[in-house]
């Protein structure tokens, strides 16, 4: 699994600049002339503070989209180059991360050193079962794909879905624990169980921002017909 280099303290994004940012969190990699759109500023004062951003880190510009819909697909602006699509880094996502990394890693390696890892796997199934409870909601919903996505975003996962062929993928462009899930992968595994259980139906993750990727990935497949009602197995 891919960690990320170690690094000092991370100054977050300031003033109108922290709306650009937050938009690359939620919608993933976009053009100046799409962030301009969504955010209904104009794309002299997108393009400052993109400038700014790509100066303290929090983004970078290429050619093409590297994850999200757009991945691998040079963006066109009519005639001439390629417009610059703009991706935020792992420390941009850093930068609104809240909460006690350190000290929540300190302490499952506690728990692990102490109880073993099955300790962990416990504690991460905890609180997959808490997740399944406060979104038991999806299951009787219209789209239970898109419930979960709105689901995950009202708890600052970010999440976006994206249908294609194979059926929809749930893209979680941030993650609160990313750091603790980078040392103890079983959050991330006990998480894709919980989606699951919520959706009725096999998923499977592609991806982690935990695993070094720029978006946590789930791929949902195509449903035919009603949607089985799959109970939650207890864990506990």
């Amino acid at each position: 699994m891919a960690t990320r280099p170690a690094a000092g303290p991370t100054a977050s994004p300031a003033g109108a600049a922290t709306r650009v940012a937050a938009a690359l969190l939620e919608g993933g990699p976009q053009t100046a002339a799409a962030l301009a759109t969504h955010l209904e500023l104009t794309g002299t004062a997108v393009r400052r503070h993109l400038d700014t951003l790509l100066a303290a880190g929090h983004v970078v510009a290429g050619s093409r989209a590297p994850y999200g819909p757009g991945a691998g697909a040079p963006t066109r602006r009519g005639r001439g180059r390629p417009a610059r699509v703009y991706t935020l880094t792992a420390t941009g996502r850093d930068a609104f991360t809240q909460g006690y990394d350190d000290l929540a890693v300190d302490a499952l390696q506690f728990l692990a050193d102490h109880a073993g890892e099955q300790a962990v796997a416990a504690f991460a199934r905890g609180r997959a079962a808490e997740l399944e409870s406060r979104y038991a909601g999806v299951r009787t919903s219209a789209d239970p794909v898109v419930a979960l996505a709105e689901a995950l975003s009202a708890d600052g996962y970010a999440a976006t879905t994206v249908p294609g062929p194979l059926g929809v993928q749930v893209c979680q462009h941030h993650c609160p624990v990313a750091h603790v899930a980078e040392r103890f992968p079983q959050l991330c595994e006990a998480e894709a169980e919980a989606f699951t259980n919520l959706l009725g139906t096999h998923v499977t993750r592609l991806a982690t921002i935990a695993g070094g990727d720029g978006v946590c990935t789930t791929l949902v497949p195509q449903l035919s017909g009603a949607r089985p009602s799959v109970p939650r197995k207890d864990t506990r």
